[in-house]
């Protein structure tokens, strides 16, 4: 049995330590998105807790068609839409639209190959291994900050493609934003989140 199916059956039979395994995996994450909907921290937190009890309520009713995990995002996307729509405060396709106009784009444009990658690569970065990010707990809260003070739906797009390693498509459908739109969002994300590891390896 796979992990994840493991994950699930222990889930179903009630496993309080496999729901907490759960909520801490992605609870910061279920937040994050949530509040690109809601743009409120203390609702978006409603919407998750409000997310974990329809979890409990319909495990018995999953059919795994999608991973656990998107079927558990889809469930925080459908909560946050409605609770927008109930508090008047819903987020438009065109808001997150608009985080990808601005005339100055996030990074010099030089800075990437045509395949989308970077082309180069700070040279602080030589011996920057995940264990030394993980090892480096300032650099953690403040890659955390940075995060976190990227406007909504870029902060959405990122969490989800980067963090919880959905795939474009995916994002996209749960975000109700075309492809187009999730590829600039995770682009100017990701710029702005270099240029904040760069100048916090320069200090």
């Amino acid at each position: 049995m796979t992990q994840p199916a493991n994950l699930y059956c222990r889930l179903r039979a009630g496993d309080e330590q496999a729901f907490r395994t759960v909520v801490t995996r992605h609870q910061a994450s279920l937040i994050a998105v949530a509040q690109a909907f809601v743009r409120s921290r203390a609702t978006a937190e409603e919407v998750v807790q409000d997310t974990w009890l329809a979890v409990i309520e319909g495990l018995d009713t999953f059919e795994g068609r999608s991973s656990l995990k998107n079927w558990i995002f889809a469930i925080l996307a459908n909560k946050a839409r409605t609770r927008a729509v109930r508090d008047g405060r819903m987020v438009q396709v065109a808001d997150f639209a608009g985080e990808t106009g601005e005339d100055t784009p996030a990074v010099d444009p030089a800075r990437f190959k045509p395949s989308g990658a970077w082309a180069d690569f700070p040279a602080a970065w030589d011996d920057l291994t995940p264990e030394r990010i993980v090892a480096d707990k300032d650099m953690l809260a403040r890659a955390g900050e940075a995060i976190a003070s990227l406007p909504p739906g870029q902060r959405s797009v990122v969490t989800l493609r980067t963090i919880e390693h959905m795939e474009a498509a995916e994002v996209s459908v749960l975000l109700g934003i075309s492809d187009a739109n999730q590829r600039v969002l995770l682009h100017r994300a990701r710029a702005a989140l270099r240029e904040a590891m760069e100048r916090l390896l320069a200090d």
